[in-house]
């Protein structure tokens, strides 16, 4: 098939096309035909990369497809409770979900599978339990404050509370099947499968004549969540019952807890960070306005692909840099990713930008005017750029409590910035709070990084001639 491809390639490419672009292909084919672990892990992380782009076109067209069918008000609704519902499902795992991840291949290299079978278990019923405690309240908070909630909100967040033990458990899913190496049956339900689920049974109602509102389409999804978790369920199950012999089952909860407590405040910061905009203009503004910050927010999201595209290449460098105590490589590398991040977001972004009012009234014509949401968000995603994937060098380098400290910092300017400009600026104050505060994260990972790694990792700077910078010990955090 390879020697088939090349050869049709030639002939229809010009010469200088041809040269450029055959090698690259070639060596895509050698990382899905090889089968030694290093292809093997190249060929992973090809497939993980190749689903994210694919849902994230998904994203933005099902999100089209559910605004232009529902009207602003109705996906205003819809937009703020799942936001809120798929937030709180993440962190309702209380971390559990990358504790498998982190422990599971080191028992399978001890072939201790007493204990995998005791942790994926207890991951399981540990994140439903939780989820479902978390629902109860939820209910009884909204039972309780009914007259202070709006009435359009109060049947939505009910609904979309019964979705959570289903978000909680596909979490679950995803980290244990990342963590045997099972990429299309880790990411495909979550990001592929659900929302095209959602997108079928809303269609299906407007079919049959109904008028799509946030209810529906809340009950699309939970039909859809429970229909892709119980089948992600029984798909893994049943993996693990043909790689890993029945037998008993082992117990290290107290580890596993010590474990997971850091990775749910680090995660829940992120969480929180990336969405805490969407979630306090539904506080603070009417569904219409929700809608509106939503679509421009997720327009500008197409332009974060190089961010995490340049994250996903340089984490194994930045770790091999580090284990090897190659702090002036590790400099070098570092501007590198920068200017990685920074260039192709300066011309992809403009771009975004020149098409932002059309590709806005793909919504509908009221979401046109959310493009000045969208060039106030560009500067805040130019800033971040600037510094390019810096927590990923900070995390390699064992300095993810720093990390923490960073995210923590971010996360409060970012809600108090939110709160404060909000009710004066409408949506826009929500751009400039969140802009605001993706410039001080950068700042923040600008400063930290210099003071315990010795780089100055911004995109325009120069690399340092001397190697007089700190010894990094890979094995243990440093603060």
């Amino acid at each position: 098939m390879t020697s088939s491809v090349v050869t049709f390639l030639e002939r229809i490419l010009p010469e200088k096309l041809g040269n450029l672009l055959l090698p690259k292909v070639l060596m895509l084919f050698a990382i899905l035909e090889n089968k030694d672990g290093e292809k093997h892990a190249e060929r992973t992380a090809l497939l993980a990369f190749s689903i994210r782009i694919i849902s994230a076109a998904l994203a933005f067209v099902s999100q089209i497809i559910l605004a232009r069918s529902m009207g602003e008000f109705e996906y205003g609704i819809f937009v703020f409770v799942w936001v809120f519902i798929i937030i709180a499902g993440n962190l309702s795992c209380l971390g559990f979900h990358t504790v498998v991840i982190r422990f599971v291949p080191e028992y399978n290299a001890h072939n201790d599978q007493s204990h995998i079978r005791g942790l994926t278990i207890t991951a399981r019923i540990f994140a439903m339990v939780l989820a479902t405690i978390i629902g109860a309240i939820g209910v009884a908070i909204v039972v309780y404050f009914e007259n202070k909630i709006p009435d359009y909100y109060l049947v939505p967040i009910v609904l979309g509370i019964c979705a959570l033990p289903m978000i909680a458990l596909g979490d679950v899913l995803d980290g244990t099947s990342r963590a045997n190496s099972w990429p299309i049956i880790a990411m495909s339900p979550t990001y592929i499968i659900r929302p095209s689920l959602i997108i079928i049974f809303v269609l299906g109602t407007f079919l049959l004549g109904m008028q799509p509102t946030a209810k529906i389409a809340l009950l699309a999804a939970i039909l859809a969540s429970y229909i892709t978790t119980l089948g992600q369920f029984i798909v893994v199950t049943r993996k693990l019952r043909g790689r890993y012999a029945s037998g008993s089952r082992e117990w290290d909860f107290k580890k596993w807890v010590i474990v997971a407590l850091p990775i749910f405040i680090i995660e829940g910061f992120y969480y929180l960070l990336t969405n805490a905009d969407v979630i306090i203009v539904g506080f603070f503004l009417e569904p219409e306005k929700v809608a509106v910050y939503f679509a421009a927010a997720k327009t500008m999201a197409l332009v974060h692909f190089i961010y995490f595209a340049v994250k996903a290449g340089a984490a194994p460098k930045f770790a091999a840099m580090v284990a090897e105590n190659k702090m002036q490589d590790l400099d070098t590398f570092a501007k590198q990713t920068a200017r990685w991040t920074l260039l192709p977001t300066i011309a992809i972004g403009g771009l975004v930008l020149l098409l932002g009012r059309f590709l806005l009234s793909m919504f509908g014509e009221g979401f046109i005017h959310g493009h000045t949401v969208m060039i106030i968000l560009f500067f805040g995603i130019l800033a971040k750029s600037l510094i390019g994937p810096g927590e990923v060098l900070l995390t390699m380098a064992g300095k993810q409590r720093v990390c923490m400290y960073v995210y923590a910092g971010a996360l409060a300017s970012n809600l108090s910035l939110n709160i404060l400009l909000i009710p004066i600026y409408g949506i826009e104050g929500a751009a400039f709070a969140t802009a605001g505060a993706m410039t001080i994260e950068a700042i923040l990972l600008f400063i930290v990084i210099k003071s315990h790694l010795g780089i100055s990792m911004f995109a325009l700077g120069q690399s340092s001639k001397n190697s007089n910078k700190p010894t990094l010990s890979p094995s243990r955090e440093t603060t």
